[in-house]
């Protein structure tokens, strides 16, 4: 089968001369799988031949909702898709009086094993393609209703571990012909692969980098975050000065405040003195409990923001959302695993 539907309007455009279709053929393709068609037959402005080809070598095979939660306290929804390999991943979407935004997952798994995630527990089964990370939208819009004006890519998985495919769901989203999300729209969060923060500094998006720190330093770091053994904060903080330097856009770093681990006065200080005078803003999130982790939600949320904020430091404290669903990365398809006895195919 032929992945027609990760291919950009040009791409298709060439497809289209090779099966001796006029030009403007692969933008009405590109137009049609950007609406989440189903099927063949739903593309009627092609002629009968060009339908039958894109069946015979197109697998369109649009994710199927396995579970839908719906918060009764904010109206977040939280999907668990089952893809075409049977395989599960986790959507969210999240509405603001500003808009609406979708949380979408990269891989099916994670292999950073991050002590705080569920996304991580089992490991990482495959990357997802392109076209994989734009269903995520499109079929969360479809399905819910809601127009989406924000991406997030901070669900399962490390989108810089899936580098190419990430790049190419960036193109497909933000093409004109298509679901049209500017860049300046899209967040795009990595636990800190320094060569991919690099690679992504090269490419000149306008979009915005989230990092997850989570720690000041390489000793609490390393503890709950393996990556962070092979590639140390002071390398870390050295990409994202690259980064900025490059972009012009300011940084969030993420950090979930974990009791008695990150948490402390000395971590607070230790986090101010690597981002006082520099543009960033750091994003303090209370922990999710996962049932599987020791780990417990921090007690000194405002206490550690307003040591931030007295260095000068933007700090906010994000708004938990879906936590009656288990809007946690990870969490529901877990449960959904656990409750059909399966394990993690990592």
């Amino acid at each position: 089968m032929t992945d027609l539907k990760s291919m950009t309007p040009e791409e298709l455009t060439q497809w289209c001369k090779e099966q001796g279709q006029p030009a403007f053929r692969g933008k009405q393709i590109f137009q049609w799988f950007s609406r989440g068609v189903e099927s063949v037959e739903e593309m009627t402005n092609l002629p009968k031949a060009l339908r039958e080809k894109i069946a015979r070598e197109c697998a369109f095979t649009p994710p199927v909702v396995e579970r839908k939660q719906v918060s009764n306290q904010d109206g977040t929804i939280k999907y668990l898709w089952r893809l075409a390999d049977g395989n599960c991943i986790e959507t969210v979407l999240m509405r603001y009086h500003h808009g609406n935004s979708v949380c979408i997952s990269s891989q099916v798994g994670c292999a950073m094993g991050c002590a705080f995630c569920a996304s991580t527990l089992g490991g990482r089964v495959r990357n997802l393609t392109a076209a994989e990370l734009l269903d995520q939208v499109i079929f969360t819009q479809k399905d819910s209703g809601y127009p989406i004006s924000n991406i997030v890519l901070m669900g399962i998985g490390e989108p810089l571990d899936n580098y190419d495919n990430v790049k190419k769901f960036l193109t497909l989203v933000n093409h004109p012909d298509g679901v049209n999300i500017g860049m300046r729209h899209i967040s795009l969060s990595t636990c800190g692969l320094v060569k991919g923060i690099d690679r992504l500094a090269e490419e000149g998006l306008q979009l915005t980098l989230s990092v997850s720190l989570h720690a000041p330093d390489d000793e609490t770091r390393s503890s709950i975050m393996p990556v962070n053994r092979a590639t140390g904060v002071d390398e870390l903080f050295a990409a994202c000065h690259r980064y900025f330097q490059k972009t012009g856009r300011r940084i969030s770093y993420e950090y979930a405040l974990i009791d008695g681990v990150n948490d402390t006065p000395r971590h607070a200080a230790l986090l101010g003195d690597r981002l006082e005078g520099t543009v960033a803003h750091v994003n303090l999130i209370p922990l999710n409990h996962v049932e599987e982790s020791p780990l417990k939600p921090s007690t000194h949320v405002a206490a550690f923001q307003k040591q931030l904020e007295k260095r000068g430091i933007t700090a906010t404290v994000r708004r938990r959302l879906g936590s009656d669903i288990d809007a946690s990365c990870g969490q529901l398809r877990r449960k959904a695993m656990k409750a059909a006895g399966q394990k993690d195919r990592g």
